[in-house]
């Protein structure tokens, strides 16, 4: 016997949940949520930028990563620098894909108080697939799935003779009017905490599963839409796709559970709270990483550097993987073994850099203990 999923039973989409049961949680977020826009409001205009420009990053990377896409981080944190006017070192170009993931992720942040229409959507999906395949595999981009002759339209795990349904979606011939109610209900003025109506959103747009393909990443954009709403403010201090890629198994189990539930979703409403509140304590550490960065370029010994420096800098900032040679340092600039020596030498006697200890061609460095007091 097949399975009955959400958008079938007598109801859909009228959800319901438990507001007693969720009362608790949803308080202790909401006053951590205020805590920290609190405190990233005492740390001036150039932290804020900083960490939301870290926050964004994040997102837009975990998001794919949930969907097993790896993007370049510098390729992602250049692109989102660049349209929001942050001044930052070594810029890089971005891919085309990396700029649509981008472009619909600030038009979700920074522009949440717009009204989200179908045509706003499209243009998502566009972004993210622009030149209309994902992978090898042709797709519809720009509208709602048209598979008719697929349908149903299922999500399968498991090799030929082995498939395992998790979720079939509704008919392509019903989306219209799905996707038509959840516009009207997510743009309306309603009394849902702003917090639960991310939940729920998050929920009902991935249940509908309008696109080909980015389904998972919109539906987060949404939620991250949604969440902005919340917080009155474009500045993005916490990242709640960073919080779902760390327990992608759960998030999936969870959703593919609540699909085969009844319309009561408290336990996914709870779920989603409980993530978020993990999410903002996960912030604390992106802070403490943006505060440090700050009081580094404000030290004297940091002035006056050319553009190399400051982006291998940062690399390091951030946590580089692995050995940090003269050899990396060139390769990675795009200069010289000679202008990389000299470049490193340099920030070794301004005391910004220290050797390992090792000697020869394989000498890594190291960020200063001083520097960073």
């Amino acid at each position: 016997m097949s399975a009955i999923y959400l958008h079938q039973l007598k109801g859909w989409p009228n959800f319901q949940w438990n507001n007693d049961a969720l009362a608790g949680i949803l308080g202790d977020v909401r006053f951590r949520q205020g805590r920290l826009l609190g405190s990233m409001e005492g740390l001036g205009f150039n932290l804020q930028d900083e960490a939301t420009l870290e926050t964004l990053t994040l997102d837009v990377l975990k998001s794919s990563e949930i969907e097993g896409e790896i993007l370049n981080h510098d390729q992602v944190r250049s692109s989102i620098a660049r349209r929001l006017g942050i001044e930052v070192a070594g810029l890089i170009p971005a891919d085309r894909n990396v700029e649509g993931i981008v472009e619909m992720m600030l038009d979700a942040t920074q522009r949440y108080d717009r009204i989200l229409t179908a045509d706003r959507l499209f243009g998502w999906q566009a972004s993210m697939f622009p030149t209309g395949f994902s992978g090898m595999y042709k797709i519809v981009v720009g509208c709602w799935r048209n598979n008719a002759k697929d349908d149903p339209m299922q999500v399968v795990s498991g090799g030929m003779g082995r498939e395992k349904v998790h979720f079939q979606a509704p008919d392509s011939d019903k989306l219209d009017n799905e996707m038509s109610q959840f516009l009207h209900w997510f743009n309306a003025e309603n009394t849902i905490d702003p917090i639960i109506k991310a939940a729920v959103a998050h929920l009902w747009f991935v249940t509908i599963h309008p696109f080909d393909d980015g389904n998972g990443r919109i539906a987060r954009a949404i939620t991250d839409m949604q969440l902005t709403r919340a917080d009155e403010t474009p500045r993005r201090f916490y990242s709640m796709s960073a919080q779902i890629r760390i327990e992608r198994n759960g998030y999936y189990a969870i959703l593919e559970s609540t699909q085969k539930g009844t319309l009561d979703i408290t336990e996914w409403i709870e779920w989603f709270i409980n993530c978020l509140g993990r999410a903002l304590n996960a912030t604390e550490l992106t802070l403490a990483g943006v505060i440090k960065k700050a009081r580094f370029w404000n030290n004297s010994q940091t002035q006056d550097l050319n553009s190399r420096q400051k982006m291998m800098l940062n690399k390091l900032l951030d946590g580089f993987e692995g050995k940090f040679t003269s050899s990396k340092w060139g390769k990675i600039a795009k200069c010289s073994q000679d202008t990389a020596v000299r470049d490193i030498q340099d920030l070794i006697d301004r005391n910004i850099l220290v050797k390992d200890g090792s000697g020869g061609r394989s000498t890594g460095y190291l960020l200063s203990e001083e520097i960073l007091k």
